[in-house]
């Protein structure tokens, strides 16, 4: 009778394979340390707690590392290897080097008979690890392929080639590194296999090819600069730095509020220097995301290099790891690590400021370098309102902008002199009354109040004074003044979007156009993630009867953002212009939608109804906004835009006139707005222009 073949238990295990570089070198007690330290790293991840739990993981020990595999996702060991990653980055004692396959494993006895693994999957995700340097995470081609199926792992593998491993086998290396974990440098082996292939034979053919691509591009460069119209640029020595949302240590202990805290006091205290430009906070908040990419998100802020990091509390300490790194080669600048007591954080905050001005060799004033450790407020309670307040105000609807006017409130009652507090009101209740269909009177007052105590704390705020040129222009209409503002926050610093962005405002509604386009287009060079600074740009290219600029300046915001509803209102009013009906009723229509019923959008869709002759539509589009108006404020312009489409003057201007005893934000638009045009010679509009000093 044959022998029973044992029943072999092939199954797909997703392999995560690790070990200590260098450990042999290290004397007995240090190799002990390290393994420990190792062993609760590990432990301690998401990944490895959850697939215990579901008895999905099985480790292996491995002397001076181990293997772990998982028979949950095909993405397990990677999550668990940036789990990983991270911590060890604030260990430079502990070298660790990692390799990743998806590959078939055998249970077995092994010699004290206890079950465990064999097979191709883990043999390989070995051999894919021994082609690695610390730091690195590789993974063999079967698992990138796997994990490229995924948008938030794709960007983020980076095909190195091959690398020859045991018995002359060749395997097809992938990189991941994502800038916050795994180490974007070519592996050692890779490398010296570079370097023998490159044979004299080779180098003489690399340098007739070297010599005919140096041709190609003197040839290419001088046909760009004599033929090709080139696109603006910014200028060539211009130093450029983003400081993303730092992250937390561990992901269960997130604390958004304190990690995009600490960019934002970090690009507050940077800002001081005009010797670089630095991307606002609201271009580097789209960068939240735990698994970001620091180099893609710099090569994306059109940035020189990145300060990112990590920042944890607990109780009352605080952890704070940064680094500083190239975009263009992603080496390290500078980088830090700070574990203090809360009340310190400032230290923090001047120190790390500090080291980034030394990395970036800026040569600072005096009063530069002062300004890196300046504070404005010493008060710990204070700090965090502010923060919660920024937090709150940087998602921009209306609820989180109330939520932030009163953690703002908040820290002025706790530091009765913190002038950022005061701005961050000043520009929350500012933002009410353009976005949020609020009666100005119950806003801009507001505003300009906490501008001005902002101001009388500290004038070099450069960002106040654009605030305060707002509501000079919106509700007090002193167009002198409020250019004075803009002008004076250019001057504080040249370097400020937002500076530009206002005094860009203040041009275009005076009609001096060729001006506005410059400066707006300015601010979109000085943040280019600013989607509010592409749409407003457009809408001055718009004013100016620019209009196919316009739509290519809105496509490119579509680009980065297609939902952002004002770049879609904004192209409306340009098809509008066109006479394309039916393509502004569609872009009215999504600006509606996006906006959750926008008056203006609503208003628009009222306006262009007229125009194409459905009276029914524009009248129905009529009685709703008055409906509205019993529920919510309806600023009287929109409602005047509908009477327009209808084609009825007097009631239009009716609604003009009330909308100027309501000091309504979008009046200061008349003189510009094509929409108005066949308005310009009765008398009522023009009274209308000259009260508010337009005419």
């Amino acid at each position: 009778m044959a022998e029973t073949q044992p029943d072999f238990r092939l199954e797909i295990a997703h392999v995560l394979f690790m070990d200590i570089v260098g450990f042999s070198k290290s004397v007995i007690n240090e190799q002990s340390e390290m393994l420990r330290q190792l062993n609760q790293i590990v432990r301690d991840t998401d990944q490895v707690r959850a697939a215990e739990a579901a008895g999905k993981l099985i480790c292996l020990p491995t002397g001076d590392g181990m293997a772990l595999a998982f028979f949950t996702t095909p993405d397990a060991p990677l999550r668990c290897a940036i789990e990983i990653s991270r911590i060890l980055q604030s260990l430079p004692n502990l070298p660790v080097r990692m390799g990743i396959n998806s590959g078939p494993v055998d249970e077995i006895m092994d010699v004290n008979e206890r079950s465990n693994l064999a097979g191709a999957g883990i043999t390989m995700a070995q051999r894919v690890m021994d082609c690695g340097d610390a730091g690195h995470i590789l993974l063999s081609k079967r698992s990138a392929d796997d994990l490229a199926q995924y948008g938030r792992w794709r960007p983020h593998l980076h095909e190195l080639g091959q690398c020859e491993v045991k018995h002359g086998v060749r395997l097809d290396i992938i990189n991941f590194h994502s800038g916050e974990a795994g180490n974007p440098a070519l592996p050692d082996k890779l490398k010296k296999a570079k370097e023998v292939t490159a044979t004299p034979k080779s180098r003489g053919l690399l340098g007739v090819m070297l010599g005919a691509a140096i041709l190609l591009f003197v040839l290419g460069v001088w046909f760009l600069s004599h033929v090709v119209t080139r696109k603006p640029t910014a200028p060539a020595g211009e130093k450029r730095i983003a400081v993303l949302p730092f992250k937390p240590l561990l992901p269960e202990n997130r604390d958004q509020v304190l990690e995009l805290g600490m960019a934002d006091t970090l690009i507050a205290k940077l800002s001081n220097s005009r010797e670089i430009i630095v991307s606002s906070l609201n271009s580097v908040r789209k960068f939240v995301s735990i698994e970001q990419d620091s180099l893609a998100a710099g090569r994306e802020l059109q940035v020189n290099s990145v300060l990112d990091g990590t920042v944890q509390r607990a109780g009352d300490r605080i952890r704070v790891t940064a680094r500083l790194v190239k975009v263009a080669d992603g080496s390290s600048l500078w980088s830090g690590t700070f574990d203090e007591k809360f009340t310190d954080v400032f230290a923090v905050q001047d120190a790390i400021s500090q080291r980034v001005a030394d990395a970036l060799a800026l040569q600072l004033s005096g009063e530069e370098r002062s300004q890196l450790s300046k504070r404005y407020t010493d008060n710990v309670e204070a700090y965090q309102l502010y923060l919660t307040g920024r937090y709150h105000y940087a998602r921009l609807i209306p609820p989180e902008i109330r939520a932030a006017m009163n953690f703002y409130q908040r820290a002025i009652d706790r530091d009765p002199n913190y002038a950022l507090a005061y701005f961050g009101l000043a520009e929350a209740s500012r933002s009410l009354a353009i976005t949020s269909d609020v009666p100005s009177k119950d806003s801009l007052p507001q505003a300009k109040a906490a501008a001005q105590k902002a101001l009388a704390i500290d004038d070099s705020l450069a960002e106040a004074h654009a605030s305060l040129s707002f509501s000079l222009v919106w509700f007090d209409w002193d167009w002198a003044a409020a250019e004075r503002e803009s002008k004076r926050a250019i001057a504080l610093n040249p370097n400020s979007a937002m500076a530009h962005f206002s005094h860009a405002h203040v041009l275009s509604d005076l009609g001096r156009h060729d001006e506005a386009v410059a400066e707006g287009m300015r601010a979109v060079e000085l943040d280019p993630l600013f989607f509010l600074y592409r749409a407003i740009g457009a809408l001055f290219l718009h004013h100016a009867g620019r209009n196919e600029e316009a739509r290519a300046q809105l496509e490119k915001t579509f680009e980065l953002d297609p939902n952002f509803w004002i770049a879609h209102l904004t192209l409306g009013k340009v098809y509008t212009q066109q006479r394309k009906y039916p393509e502004a009723m569609a872009e009215f229509a999504k600006a509606r939608e996006l906006s959750r019923g926008n008056s203006e959008a609503i208003g628009s869709i009222g306006y262009v109804s007229g125009l194409m002759g459905d009276k029914e539509k524009a009248r129905a589009v009529l009685d709703e906004l008055k409906t509205s108006s019993d529920q919510r404020y309806i600023p009287p312009v929109n409602i005047a835009l509908v009477y327009n489409g209808l084609g009825d003057q007097n009631e239009a201007l009716s609604q003009l006139e009330r909308a100027c005893d309501d000091r309504d934000v979008r009046l200061p638009l008349l003189k510009v707005d094509p929409r108005w045009d066949s308005f310009r010679s009765n008398p009522r509009f023009v009274a209308i222009l000259k009260r508010i000093g337009l005419q």
